[in-house]
């Protein structure tokens, strides 16, 4: 993938520069934020492991299915649907490279239905600066990697994620406003559709 390197200070700093609040955000109004929409659409920038950086568009569609699309040149993408997470490499004539959706944190905010208060789920909530942080992974399979949540309040919403994956790589997506209710066709979320139309 080709990346632009930026400095994202300011971004940061705009993203997250919003009224102080006392105390963190619950986790049961943080679980309704997630269970009260379905579809969303935002522009993303993607802090890579190596330090690089990518733009794009997020889709996600409750549960279970989210596409980045990445902006030109790149013509890259990451998807999730079928249970499966597939990575296509622009670069590449060859199929997606794959593996399950359950195995990756990003399985916890795309369940049915999400539930933060769930026991051992949650392994840090506190409040940082203007925002809400909430550091999750599956109980059940720690190994798997974590999810930072930053969350601001007044509403609630989702500002951005830091994933850290079973090698310990950290990848933080940075998000603009969340359009919820946005009509999205499930041809974006098949990896079958796409694999077939990248071979023509």
């Amino acid at each position: 993938m080709k990346r632009r390197s930026l400095f994202l200070a300011p971004l940061l700093a705009a993203t997250l520069a919003l009224p102080a609040w006392a105390e963190p955000i619950s986790l049961a109004e943080l679980s309704r934020y997630f269970n009260d929409f379905t579809t969303a659409r935002t522009e993303f920038t993607q802090i890579n492991p190596d330090g690089t950086i990518s733009t794009g568009t997020l889709y996600i569609h409750r549960p279970g299915r989210m596409r980045f699309e990445y902006d030109p040149p790149d013509d890259s993408l990451v998807m999730a649907g079928g249970g499966q997470v597939a990575i296509f490499d622009g670069k590449s004539n060859q199929g997606p490279t794959q593996y399950p959706l359950r195995r990756t944190p990003l399985n916890l905010i795309l369940a049915p239905s999400v539930d933060l208060g769930r026991d051992r789920m949650v392994v840090a909530h506190r409040q940082e600066d203007n925002t809400t942080v909430v550091v999750a992974q599956d109980p059940e399979n720690p190994e798997y990697g974590n999810i930072r949540l930053v969350f601001t309040a007044g509403p609630t919403e989702l500002r951005q994620w830091r994933v850290t994956d079973d090698a310990g790589r950290e990848t933080t997506v940075i998000l603009g406003g969340l359009e919820t209710g946005v009509a999205l066709s499930s041809a974006l979320f098949s990896i079958t559709h796409e694999a077939e139309d990248r071979r023509q």
